[in-house]
């Protein structure tokens, strides 16, 4: 018996992959915002760490 017999048998196993998506989208959003909306004071304090 295959891999994919075994999950087709899971009641509700279809939610996971939608979900899974959802939540890589909400985070990688969140992301974005955050780079995106940071000061770019910021960014030269992030960038000149490893100099100092």
């Amino acid at each position: 018996m295959k891999f994919i017999n075994y999950l087709e048998s899971i009641a509700g196993i279809s939610i996971y992959p939608l979900m899974s998506l959802i939540l890589f989208a909400v985070i990688f959003t969140a992301v974005l915002i955050k780079t995106y909306s940071t000061d770019q004071k910021t960014i030269d304090e992030h960038k000149n760490l490893p100099i100092q």
